[in-house]
C-alpha cells in the first residue's frame, strides 16, 4: 500500500474549563454512569484548571514526529484526530478527503493490545469511515509493546528517576512499574497483562535491576465487577505496614505521555500517600518525545510503507498489523454502574 499520510489517533482532553463537562458526556456517552460521578472525575480536571495535559502532548509528539521523518526523507504530513475531543477524528477524516488523501496509516497512541487500547480504536476508525462518503483507507499501526525504541526510551526513563533520589538510597529503592487498570474481563481476553509482563522485564534487564511489580491504577467502574489489581495506592500501604524500602521510583509503562492518570493519580494521590507515609518518591517519565521513542515510531512506519525490519525484544515476537477479527473484544459490562467513579483516560 502507498500512503499518503499519518494519522495521530487519540483519546482527546479538555483545554479549559468549560470543556470539561461536554468531554465526559462525551466520553461516557451510553454508559450506565451515574451523573454524581462524573460530576467526581471532573474534579480531577478542576484541580489542573480544566486542561488535561494530553492535547499538548499530542502536538508535541507531532512536532517531533514531523523532524524525525523529514530527518530520514519519508514524505507523510501528519493530521491529528481525537474520540472524544477536539480535534474529533470525525472532522479530520473529513479534512483529510478534502485534501485528496486516500490512504492512511495511523497511530493510536497507546502501545499495548486491549479492547480499549487496541480494537475500540480500530472501532472508531471504521464507524467514521462509516459517516464520511469516500473517506480515506485508514490502517492502523500494530501495538509494539517491545519494540528496542520503547524499551530504550524507558529504560532511560527509570535511571534518570534512579539519578534524581540521593545515593545513600538509590541502590535500595523500589522501582514498580504502574499500568491502567482494566476489568479482568477484558484483560482475560487479550495480550494485555502478558505484554506488559515482558515490558517490566525488559526495561529492568536494561537497567540491569531484578523486574519490579507491575501494579495497577486508574481503577473505574462497579466495585462487584472484578479489575486488574492490586492498585498502586494499596500496594505502597501494603509495602509499608510491612516495614518495606522508604524510597520508591514509579514507573507508569502503561503511559505513552503523563496525561490525567500520571499527573492526578500519581502525581497528586500517590505522592501525598508517600509523604503521609514518609516515603520518598520519584515518577520516572513516560515515553513522551524522548529520542528513541520517536525513532521507534518512525521505523513502525517504515515497516509498513517500506518493508523495513521488524524490530522485537524478548520471546513474543512482534504484533500483528491486522488483527484477528476477534481479538480483544470488549469487557463483559455489569447491569449499572456503581461504587468508584469512572476515570476519563486523557
Amino acid at each position: 500500500m502507498a500512503y499518503d499520510a499519518l494519522l495521530v489517533l487519540s483519546f482527546g482532553g479538555p483545554e479549559g474549563t468549560p470543556d470539561v463537562i461536554p468531554f465526559l458526556e462525551n466520553v461516557l456517552h451510553g454508559k450506565n454512569v451515574p451523573r454524581e460521578r462524573m460530576l467526581q472525575v471532573a474534579e480531577h480536571y478542576y484541580h489542573f484548571g480544566g486542561k488535561s495535559p494530553i492535547n499538548d502532548q499530542c502536538r508535541e509528539l507531532i512536532a517531533a514526529l514531523e523532524n524525525e521523518l523529514r530527518a530520514r526523507g519519508v514524505a507523510l504530513p501528519i493530521y491529528w484526530g481525537n474520540r472524544n475531543w477536539h480535534p474529533m477524528l470525525a472532522d479530520t477524516v473529513r479534512q483529510m478527503k478534502a485534501d485528496g488523501v486516500q490512504h492512511v496509516l495511523a497511530f493510536a497512541t497507546s502501545v499495548f493490545g486491549s479492547y480499549s487500547g487496541c480494537r475500540q480504536y480500530l472501532e472508531d476508525i471504521e464507524r467514521v469511515r462509516g459517516e464520511v462518503a469516500d473517506a480515506p483507507t485508514i490502517d492502523k499501526l500494530r501495538t509494539f509493546h517491545n519494540h528496542p525504541g520503547f524499551i530504550d526510551a524507558m529504560a532511560d526513563r527509570v535511571r534518570t528517576a534512579l539519578e534524581s533520589l540521593p545515593p545513600e538510597v538509590r541502590q535500595n529503592a523500589d522501582v514498580v512499574f504502574t499500568a491502567h487498570s482494566v476489568p479482568v474481563s477484558m484483560a482475560e481476553s487479550s495480550p494485555y497483562v502478558q505484554q506488559l509482563q515482558e515490558a517490566v522485564q525488559l526495561v529492568s534487564e536494561k537497567i540491569g535491576r531484578k523486574p519490579g511489580p507491575l501494579v495497577y491504577q486508574s481503577r473505574s467502574g462497579a466495585p462487584g465487577q472484578p479489575w486488574l489489581e492490586p492498585d498502586i495506592c494499596d500496594y505502597i500501604r501494603g509495602q509499608h505496614a510491612q516495614g518495606g524500602r522508604n524510597a520508591l521510583v514509579i514507573v507508569p509503562i502503561g503511559f505513552l505521555s503523563d496525561h490525567m492518570e500520571v499527573v492526578y493519580d500519581l502525581d497528586t494521590e500517590a505522592a501525598a500517600l508517600c509523604e503521609e507515609l514518609g516515603i520518598q518518591m520519584v515518577r520516572a517519565g513516560t515515553a513522551g518525545v524522548h529520542p528513541a521513542f520517536i525513532s521507534c515510531l518512525r521505523q513502525l512506519i517504515e515497516e509498513r510503507i517500506s518493508g523495513a525490519p521488524r524490530q522485537a525484544l524478548g520471546i513474543l515476537g512482534t504484533a500483528p498489523d491486522v488483527c484477528p477479527a476477534d481479538c480483544c473484544p470488549p469487557p463483559r459490562r455489569p447491569a449499572r454502574t456503581e461504587g468508584r467513579p469512572v476515570r476519563a483516560t486523557s
